[in-house]
Formats: structure tokens, C-alpha cells, sequence
């Protein structure tokens, strides 16, 4: 995965460049997420590893898309198939994705607690971790029983345990050292 990872970051790149410019993210990030179901469809992805040539793919590819790519969406499938890179599409989707989010200053936080959250629980830890990550915050909630109590919370790399559990297992364990 490491491989297609690389091979969509300049593809992502030079979407997320072109569509800052054009003041288009959200179309483009439409654009993306469409073209990347279309790649991941499993009729089309074989279609894609056949060893029919650049033009007819990309023709391929744009005609079941339809409506949903622009003519710079439909240029860059159009390069991508001359690479033959097409089935990289979800890569450079997900790429986009991370490159819009750091440009919009936004960090989507996934917690998880024993019970759920309630509005007011929710906008105070929206309010304490856009502070700390200095990022505009989305939560997606989760309810986990066996964290017995406080929560798990995930911020891309940034992990804070604020669990039972999580105390209990460090207590375990400076107990054994």
C-alpha cells in the first residue's frame, strides 16, 4: 500500500495546487472521492489491470464517471491513465483529503468511552483539543464498554489514554519495574 501511497502524492498534489487555485476544493474533493468508488469497483479494476491501451482506459474511466469530472478532472485521468495509474485513484483521494485538511486547518478526532457523550461533554473536548491542535475539531464518538471509564482518545499520531484501562495498565506496570 506503501507503493500506491507514493505513487498518488504527486497526483494529489497537483490537484489539491490546481484546485487552491481555482477555489475549488470541495468540488475537486467530490470530483476525487467519485473517481476513487468508481477505481475501486471491482468490474472497473479489472477493466483497468487489461492491457487495453491509455486511450482507451481513460475513455473508459470518464464515461462511466459521466457528469461527475470536469474537463480538469477528466485531464488528470486522462495523465494518470497514460502512467498507468488509475487504480491509485483511492491513494490520491485519501492523499487529497489529508492535504485539504491541513490547508483548512481541520483534525478529525476519534474518541472513545464506555458510555456516550452527551452535547455539552462533547463541545467542551471539541473546545480543549482545538486549543491544543490548534485545528478546528470534528469528533467521530464511539462507544467502547470495555474502557470501563474516562475515554481513548486519537488524533492522528497523537494518542492520549484517559481510559480506566489505560490507568490501571500503567499502574501495572510501574508496579513490575
Amino acid at each position: 500500500m506503501s507503493d500506491l501511497t507514493n505513487v498518488a502524492r504527486p497526483y494529489a498534489k497537483a490537484a489539491f495546487d490546481f484546485a487552491v487555485e481555482q477555489k475549488a476544493l470541495a468540488a475537486w474533493a467530490d470530483m476525487l472521492f467519485f473517481a476513487a468508488e468508481v477505481a475501486k469497483n471491482s468490474v472497473v479494476a479489472e477493466r483497468l489491470q487489461s492491457n487495453a491501451g491509455a486511450q482507451a482506459q481513460a475513455e473508459f474511466f470518464i464515461q462511466v464517471c459521466g457528469a461527475q469530472l470536469n474537463e480538469q478532472g477528466q485531464n488528470l485521468i486522462k495523465v494518470m491513465a497514460e502512467n498507468k495509474r488509475l487504480l491509485a485513484l483511492p491513494a490520491v483521494f485519501e492523499a487529497f483529503v489529508v492535504l485539504k485538511a491541513e490547508f483548512e486547518k481541520e483534525a478529525t478526532v476519534d474518541v472513545v468511552s464506555a458510555t456516550e457523550l452527551n452535547a455539552s461533554q462533547q463541545q467542551k473536548l471539541i473546545a480543549a483539543l482545538s486549543q491544543r491542535l490548534a485545528r478546528n475539531v470534528k469528533l467521530n464518538c464511539s462507544v467502547d464498554p470495555t474502557v470501563v471509564g474516562g475515554m481513548l482518545i486519537k488524533a492522528g499520531d497523537m494518542v492520549i489514554d484517559g481510559s480506566v484501562r489505560g490507568k490501571l495498565d500503567r499502574l501495572a506496570t510501574a508496579l513490575q519495574s
